[in-house]
């Protein structure tokens, strides 16, 4: 496939694109600087994407949005991970839509979060259930609307109701490792809340997944096949790295250091793929002790 991809810069989008190299496809990333081989410039906060340059490909990815952990949740940083959503995906939803049918891409994965279901306490959801009440579900109810042009249009959209990524470079991980390794592994508040996670291999082969899937479309959880509490996540990491985990963080201390992000800390989020199960995918990490043991292998060293 002739694929264009939005976020190819990010942490899965460069290791999605590396997978899609590999398997025989064409990566066209679109950047905002000038572009180079394989690229095209684009200006999604003014709404600027020649249309031209999606013609003919097989599928747009877009995998673009400020990092949600990056910084404190000021009014003027939350306003960035809205606009940083919301203007890339209606820039390249449009772009879709005004191309003539036989130049339009026939697909676009795009980028959501589990977000979109705010607190589910110990309720699992699936991909009919409605979006939350939050900040963050407000966020991804107005990112995912935003690519309705390219779905009115009459191309195949599929949203990637993504949960964070388990891998020790990655938002989930890398933060808890040096804290864990020293002994000072934590579980938020009771640590009974349910979270949502998975492994960075099921996320890869998901979205590959779903490329191919062409009778798929809409809302789609990428998680993981077993889900699993807070508690149980905290004991399983102090487990993996044979150190103690006896400690728990109160929500008010939470709050306190993060602010508003903390309180999505300590929300539950039990969501259930149900259309990656009924669709047969198999998870190659279903549950977080197989995922963890992966996620902590000793990275190979490159030979100089």
């Amino acid at each position: 496939m002739r694929i264009v991809m939005a976020g190819a810069s990010g942490f899965l989008g460069v290791r999605l694109a590396e997978r899609l190299r590999a398997g025989g496809h064409d990566i066209h990333r679109l950047v905002r600087h000038p572009a180079g081989v394989g690229e095209s410039t684009w200006t999604p906060s003014q709404g600027r994407l020649d249309p031209a340059v999606l013609a003919g490909a097989d599928a747009v990815i877009n995998l673009a949005g400020a990092n949600i952990g990056a910084h404190r949740w000021t009014t003027r940083y939350k306003n960035v991970l809205r606009a940083s959503r919301v203007d890339t995906t209606d820039t390249l939803a449009r772009a879709i839509a005004k191309l003539p049918e036989t130049e339009r891409p026939r697909t676009l994965l795009q980028a959501s979060a589990v977000g979109w279901y705010g607190d589910t306490g110990d309720h699992e959801v699936t991909e009919e259930a409605p979006a939350g009440a939050t900040f963050l579900a407000d966020i991804c109810r107005v990112w995912e609307a935003a690519a309705r042009p390219a779905e009115d249009a009459g191309a195949r959209v599929v949203l990637l109701r993504t949960a964070p990524v388990l891998d020790r470079q990655g938002s989930l991980l890398k933060p808890l490792l040096p804290l864990f390794k020293l002994g000072g592994g934590a579980k938020i508040g009771g640590g009974r809340q349910w979270m949502a996670w998975i492994a960075l291999t099921d996320w890869l082969r998901a979205a590959e997944f779903l490329l191919q899937r062409t009778d798929l479309a809409g809302p789609v959880n990428l998680v993981s096949a077993v889900q699993c509490t807070n508690e149980q996540f905290t004991r399983a990491l102090a487990a993996k790295l044979r150190r103690p985990a006896l400690l728990s963080v109160p929500g008010p201390v939470l709050d306190l250091a993060l602010g508003e992000l903390g309180g999505e800390a300590q929300r539950s989020q039990r969501a259930i793929p149900g259309v990656l199960r009924n669709a047969g995918f198999s998870w190659t990490y279903p549950d977080i002790e197989s995922a963890l043991a992966a996620a902590l292998q000793p990275q190979p060293t490159v030979s100089r």
